[in-house]
Parts: C-alpha cells; structure tokens; sequence
C-alpha cells in the first residue's frame, strides 16, 4: 500500500468516529426538556399561543416543554436572556416584533442584536391591529377617519399602550401615507387605554382584534379598519388599509429563535412542526380564536423580515422624529 495513503486511514476513521456521534444527536434531540421562553406574562395573546405550539412539539419530540414568562421591559428582558442562552437546541424564544424590531428600530437599548444574536426558526402567527373607535367619531371607514383629521388637525386623540409600541408607530405610519394630523396620547399600557378610549376621552386607538372584539360586540366600540395586508376569515366585513391606502401594514408576528448558533438540525426539526403544526385544523381554529393569523415561514424568510421590518420601521420613526422618552 501506498505510504501516504496508509497513513490517510487513521485520519479518515477518525473523522468517521467523529461524525457518528453528531449524526445521533441530530438524529436523538431532544434528550430533555426544552425550555420555551416567552418575553410577556401568562395572559394576553404571547403566552396562550406559546402554549398551542408546546403541546404540539411536546406530542411530537415526545418531551416536556417548559414555558418560562420572562416579563420586563417592553419583552426585552426575555429577549436579552435568550440570546445570552448556550445554544444547544434547549432553549428557544417565542420571539415578538415588538422585541425584535420595533424597539430596536425606535433606538431603545438593548442587549442584544436582533440580527446577529439570534437563529431565526420560522415566523408563527400573525397578530393583526384594528383601528378602532369610540362610537361618537362620526367615521365609518379610515378614509372617513382620515379626512375628519385633516379637517380637524390635532382634534382626534389616538390613544397607544405607549410611545415606540407598535400601536403608536402604526398611528405615524398612517399619518406618514396620509398627511392627517392625529394627537398622540400614549398611556403606561393597554388597560388604561381602553378604559379612555371606551369612556371618549380619546377617539381611536391600534388595537389587538381578540381584546377588542367583545366591546366590538357590546357596541361601546367600532372597529373601522384592519392593519393587516388583506381581511381576516374571522372578521371578513372589516376592510384593510391597505385597501385604502396600499402598501399599509402594521401587523406584528409571533415566531421562535435560538440563541445564535443553535443548531441546523434543531431548527429544522422546529420548523418543520411549526408548519405541520398551522397547517393542523385543531391548532389552527385554536389560533384564529384568539385573535392570531396563523402562518408559516422559512428560517430563512424570517431573518429576512426582521431585517427588512428593521429598515421600514426606522424610517417611520427618524420621519416622525420619534425619541426615546
């Protein structure tokens, strides 16, 4: 035999004796439970949607998915601690728009790169924003809307749980693709909001289409116009924007990440029961009931959203010329 070729054989089975116990890992994970951070406290709309896609991939990877509600700082906290994770496929984050774009994009500080300290797995849902308004305002539509503040500069209070959300920043994006000039009243929250907006001290507000709907219901509120890019199946008489005004869209997302360099295998076998998992009627209709847009998208697709979402909320903000309180 050929000396050099001899002496390639021990290398070679060493490189094999090295691939096969990478090959069982990828094949055997998870060995133990996965913890699923989730940046919001139980309730809402985070939590009960972490919660649908646990039971799904507990059934799945037949193992124990641990929620851990890591509250603070605008969903930043459990961000942060995310993508401070070892990042061996054990734990995850229920990432947010909110989280990973808007408080980036309106220069808040973080700790934590939304681009490079994380491994995107795939976008979940969709969380559509209504406009809604209190049944005095006189609009029936957003061009109604629209054209009552232009008549009327400053005269239509929108309300928002706070300056930089994105309830806020979709009232500066209309303003932006419309001229209309809206007054900003931001509130420490969603609860204090809703009580001004149901009682008239305010007339709009950008809000979630599930906590909204039994006031839609009871008529102490009107829903006028949807943020998301086309209507929902679950309130298919309500118009979108971008009907109106085309390329309008404030919608935020829902999706799950590792901490950055979390491995291929992990957010394969991920993704592919997220899709199996919106994809399923029982998860789906569970989903649509509390307000979400249940969806699907590559690892790939939503590192690309988070980078493109990054730029165009910027914008609005540096146009609005929005600063960190």
């Amino acid at each position: 035999m050929n000396p050099k070729a001899r002496l390639c054989i021990p290398l070679f089975l060493a490189l094999l004796a090295a691939a096969v116990p990478a090959q069982a890992a990828a094949a055997e994970w998870p060995l133990r439970p996965v913890r699923i951070i989730v940046p919001y406290p139980p309730g809402g709309t985070t939590d009960p949607t972490a919660r649908a896609f646990a039971g799904w991939f507990g059934e799945k990877f037949n193992t124990t998915i641990v929620i851990d509600n890591r509250p603070g700082a605008g969903s930043t906290i459990g961000h942060g601690l995310a993508a401070k994770a070892t990042p061996d496929g054990y734990t995850l984050v229920l990432g947010t728009s909110g989280g990973l774009v808007v408080s980036a994009a309106f220069g808040s500080k973080l700790a934590y790169d939304p681009v490079k300290d994380f491994t995107p797995i795939g976008v979940g849902v969709y969380v559509p924003f209504l406009i809604v308004v209190h049944p005095a305002v006189p609009a029936r539509n957003v061009k109604e809307l629209v054209d009552l503040a232009k008549a009327q500069p400053g005269k239509i209070n929108f309300a928002s749980p706070g300056t930089g959300t994105p309830n806020h920043l979709g009232m500066e994006l209309l303003t932006s693709l419309t001229g209309a000039k809206f007054t900003h009243v931001p509130y420490k929250g969603g609860g204090a909001a809703t009580a001004d907006l149901l009682s008239g001290r305010v007339q709009a507000i950008f809000g979630g289409a599930a906590p909204w709907q039994p006031h839609m219901s009871s008529g102490r509120a009107r829903a006028i116009a949807i943020g998301h890019p086309e209507r929902l199946k679950t309130l298919p008489d309500i118009p979108a924007i971008a009907e109106t005004y085309p390329g309008f869209n404030n919608t935020t997302w829902y999706g799950f990440l590792g901490p950055a360099g979390t491995p291929a295998h992990v957010v394969k076998k991920v993704n592919a029961e997220m899709k199996r998992a919106v994809e399923d009627p029982g998860v789906s209709k569970h989903l649509e009931s509390i307000g979400m847009v249940p969806t699907w998208t590559t690892p790939q697709d939503m590192g690309k959203m988070i980078r493109s979402e990054l730029a165009r909320w910027k914008k609005v903000v540096a146009d609005a010329g929005i600063k960190p309180d």
